[in-house]
């Protein structure tokens, strides 16, 4: 039977085919490469597969760390919170303690071990599912993230900032990390005694334990290799962002587990290996650079990421169920060979059918977010959030006034991720933007990507935040210190210049809690009588804000008045006080949103401070097509901000 199939197919080809159909992870990545290459004609450079390869390696560590728990039949969800505190940890002990750098490494590291290991306790001897474990350290590693912080980024020194650059002014540090924690993963899964417990584990964790591992501290083992692993993410993230987050990699153990099992590996454990996990990690940032190449919606973004997902694990369990897998059931037999053959053949044409469909999905023109296709003048638009009224009316004024100017503007969305939204300027710098306009997540965060886009010679506009340490063509933005004061003054005068109050503030880090926070401190110092009686954050989110409200007015139930920092997290306030809004309690917001507007009408919310987003939008496309004409700017363009009441 095996003479007859290299006799039709001889040569490399059929050698070819057998590892595309035994690996459906690397079919599927092959044919989305083949896919995007065909769809955009930025896809297929040096610069953007580097790309790829930079924007892959944080998600790749993280997946790395998460297959050693996989393959033992456990689930590890904290990964991201472990990344986020350890950089912490090290920009903290580098330059608020003063300690040496590779000190820092070291208890960066440290931390990200000792956090696998309580959760290997809780799992070895605590008997917790490790869904619960892990979803328990998850919410420590972030609480203890932002309780070192005070909820700020913090800087990391300049020489570890090196390990987000590149060797040469090409090859990218963080994609040799990667491939260096691929290669160890590697390793420990094929080389170790410790693998061949996890494989083992995995399979059968009785028959383990009978055969003579000790199941208890090899489990300790794995939890404490995965916290690890996701230390050195976190390390390469904050290098990339020159700065630790407490709020980064937020739900990138979801991306690392969906990389695992995308690359082959079985949530029942047994099953998994490391370039399997790096094929799913690729898989993912292709799906993400591509897309941002093809200009698809940031909202059906992830429709199709999901899909495709959904559909790469799919194949690989009808791979698995064609017998196609090396040492499959029935291979050695020379019939069930030939049929085991002939259905992964099968398999293999509907996985190609289901990577061309979506990639008919990927490259629906109506799926676009940009404006004129066929626009001469190119710009792009990173927004940190469209989960907010404000950026989403930011959003609408700029492509009013592209569609005005005749410019193609391609939007996307960071989601308020520093780091997505690093990954999105390098895509837009690979396209050879005209001019790129960021509204930062973090100002800190935003330098590097921004001295890159710089350095390729393209123009960058700031929108309603600035961007630290780098150069940028101009800011347009309101004065959220000012706006804070003014909120300040006008609570004050409401209140008869005396009272108590509460503050709902925004999503720690971001420099719009920061600014407006400051500004109505200072405004409050004017009044001595006013005193604030509880702060808590409520992450500018409408429905915590309600939350946040109704526990605070459990210790509070007398106050008099409330200042949030943004329009949704004063609405949920008002519906947390009912009829008190407007009457007994007098609640200020911030940024003028038509909800917020309506609610300043109705006389439930006492004012708002309106920064007038779609003003802003419109503005900064304006400066953004001048600058890239070559034509001269002002270096800060400032949007009129002011108090709206019902009068």
């Amino acid at each position: 039977m095996a003479t007859d199939t290299l006799t039709k197919d001889p040569g490399g080809s059929a050698v070819l085919r057998r590892v595309l159909l035994d690996n459906g992870a690397l079919s599927a990545l092959v044919l989305l490469v083949a896919a995007m290459s065909l769809l955009s004609g930025d896809f297929l450079t040096t610069g953007n597969l580097l790309n790829v390869g930079v924007q892959a390696a944080v998600t790749a560590i993280l997946a790395f760390g998460v297959t050693f728990v996989i393959v033992a039949a456990g689930i590890d969800l904290s990964v991201g919170s472990v990344a986020a505190l350890s950089a912490t940890v090290l920009a903290w002990s580098a330059t608020s303690q003063g300690l040496p750098v590779w000190i820092a490494v070291l208890l960066a590291v440290a931390t990200g071990i000792a956090c696998g290991l309580v959760s290997g306790a809780l799992v070895s001897f605590g008997k917790l599912p490790p869904f619960i474990a892990t979803l328990a350290m998850l919410s420590i590693g972030r609480g203890l993230a932002l309780v070192i912080s005070q909820g700020s980024p913090i800087p990391i020194p300049d020489s570890m900032s090196g390990l987000g650059d590149t060797i040469g002014g090409w090859l990218p540090i963080p994609v040799l990390v990667m491939i260096g924690m691929g290669l160890i993963t590697a390793g420990v899964l094929g080389r170790t005694y410790a693998g061949r417990a996890m494989y083992a584990i995995g399979g059968n964790e009785e028959a383990a334990r009978l055969s003579g591992i000790r199941v208890t501290r090899q489990k300790l083992v794995i939890y404490a290799l995965s916290g690890g692993f996701a230390a050195v993410a976190g390390i390469v993230l904050a290098s990339r962002l020159s700065s630790a987050q407490p709020q980064a990699a937020v739900g990138y153990e979801l991306d690392a587990i969906a990389a695992v099992v995308i690359g082959g590996a079985s949530l029942s454990g047994g099953v998994g290996k490391a370039s399997g996990t790096l094929i799913g990690a690729l898989i993912l940032a292709v799906l993400r650079n591509g897309l941002n190449l093809l200009e698809v919606s940031p909202f059906w973004q992830q429709v199709v990421i999901g899909v495709v997902i959904a559909l790469a694990v799919l194949l690989d369990t009808l791979r698995r169920r064609a017998g196609a897998g090396p040492g499959a059931p029935g291979a050695a037999a020379g019939g069930s060979s030939g049929g085991g053959r002939k259905k992964a053949v099968n398999a293999g044409k509907f996985a190609l059918a289901a990577v061309v469909v979506a990639a008919i999905a990927v490259g629906a023109s109506v799926w676009r977010s940009g404006s004129s296709g066929g626009a001469s003048t190119k710009v792009g638009l990173s927004v940190s959030t469209l989960n907010n009224p404000f950026f989403v009316q930011l959003k609408a004024g700029a492509q009013e006034e592209a569609k005005r100017a005749g410019v193609s503007l391609t939007v996307t969305d960071a989601q308020n991720d520093a780091s997505q939204q690093a990954n999105q300027i390098q895509n837009f710098t690979s396209q050879n933007m005209k001019s790129i306009i960021i509204n930062p997540v973090d100002s800190d965060a935003a330098g590097p990507s921004v001295r890159a886009a710089d350095k390729a010679g393209i123009p960058v506009l700031a929108a309603d935040r600035g961007v630290n340490k780098a150069k940028i063509a101009t800011l347009v933005a309101s004065d959220n210190i000012t706006g804070g004061k003014l909120a300040a003054k006008t609570l004050a005068e409401r209140l008869g210049k005396k009272g108590t109050i509460l503050v709902l503030q925004g999503t720690p880090g971001t420099s719009a809690s920061r600014e407006r926070g400051k500004g109505f401190a200072e405004g409050l110092k004017a009044y001595p009588d006013i005193k604030v009686v509880g702060k808590q954050t409520a992450d500018f989110d409408r429905a915590k804000g309600l939350d946040v409200t109704t526990n605070l007015l459990q210790g509070h139930p007398g106050i008099d008045g409330i200042f949030a920092e943004n329009d949704e997290m004063a609405l949920g306030a008002v519906k947390a006080l009912g009829s008190k809004a407007g009457k007994s309690v007098d609640v200020v917001g911030f940024d003028g949103t038509p909800d917020g507007l309506k609610a300043v009408e109705n006389g439930t919310l006492a004012a708002t401070v309106a920064q007038q987003p779609k003003e802003l939008g419109r503005m900064v496309v304006q400066n953004a097509v001048k600058a890239a004409k070559g034509q001269k700017i002002d270096g800060t363009v400032k949007v009129p901000v002011k108090v709206v009441t019902a009068k």
